[in-house]
């Protein structure tokens, strides 16, 4: 890009990242002042805001998009010159990955755990419900993203991974409680439930198109944690949508019910990730592809 000088949005990560112009300069070792005129220059050449300086300053949808060029670089530029100075990385890689809660309890460690162990290489695994995941990828603060969305974005692939099935459990005694008439609409509206968090809709969806249950109707308890869910429906406070992958033990020996038998609510997710990789970025991506497609059903 022609006159676009990377230290310029060195200078808009290091103040997004560090939350302040004061530690963006230490970071840099060079003067508060020298880091604001940085940016302003950065945004002169954009003829725009590259960050609204507020507490904590945060980008613009221009800076975020200047954010994710410079990010994808850098990872790049990390991976490409040791390799054409023909010297060993001493730096970790740092890779940024959204993923949903359910694949962070269920499969994705054990995916990346081999390249974990034998690259240089530190993660950072960022929660977040996977109808929001994409939207990371988009702005570039992530180099992958596992998604329900099928359509790859602009310079990045979407590679299928396979199905979450989702089983509507609840404990012996919960179930005694709540529905031993049934599972039915009048059931249903009495029994408390349990969904992720506010952006969560699975649950209140499951009861809207399956059973005609309205969506506010009902006690909806929320809780950030796949594993959460699975102490929850154990000790009998309330009955919820968790993956079969994670509960399979659980429903074997009873411990949880099945409450619709025969019924599975499946989403198809898919692995998003750009099409320019090398090295350890392509590595990640073939062992979360691979795990995925021998672990999870088709």
């Amino acid at each position: 890009m022609r006159g676009l000088d990377y230290k310029w949005i060195e200078a808009l990560d290091a103040v997004v990242k560090q939350r302040s112009f004061e530690r963006a300069a230490e970071q840099l070792y060079i003067s508060q002042s020298a880091v604001s005129q940085r940016i302003k220059q950065l945004e002169k050449w954009l003829a725009q805001p590259a960050l609204v300086r507020e507490s904590p300053p945060r980008p613009t949808p221009a800076g975020k998009k200047l954010l994710g060029l410079y990010r994808r670089v850098r990872l790049l530029e990390h991976e490409l010159v040791p390799e054409l100075m023909n010297e060993e990385g001493t730096q970790p890689l740092s890779i940024s990955i959204a993923t949903n809660a359910d694949s962070l309890a269920t499969w994705l460690l054990p995916a990346l755990s081999d390249v974990m162990k034998s690259r240089q290489v530190e993660l950072n695994l960022a929660i977040h419900g996977e109808s929001r995941t994409i939207e990371k990828i988009k702005s570039g603060e992530v180099a992958g993203a596992i998604s329900l969305e099928s359509q790859a974005i602009p310079g990045c692939s979407a590679d299928y991974l396979g199905r979450m099935d989702y089983v509507c459990v609840a404990s012996p005694d919960f179930h005694q409680r709540y529905f031993s008439e049934g599972v039915n609409y009048a059931t249903l509206s009495k029994a408390p439930a349990v969904s992720y968090d506010q952006y969560d809709d699975l649950h209140k969806k499951f009861l809207h198109d399956h059973f005609n249950v309205p969506r506010d109707s009902v006690i909806n308890h929320t809780v950030g944690s796949s594993e959460a869910f699975v102490r929850l429906a154990l000790s009998g406070v309330a009955y919820c949508l968790i993956p079969r992958l994670q509960i399979i033990d659980e429903l074997e020996s009873g411990a949880l019910i099945d409450i619709t038998p025969g019924f599975l609510l499946s989403y198809r997710i898919y692995w998003h990730h750009w099409q320019l990789e090398s090295g350890v970025l392509k590595e990640v991506s073939q062992a979360i592809l691979s795990f995925a497609h021998n672990h999870l059903p088709q």
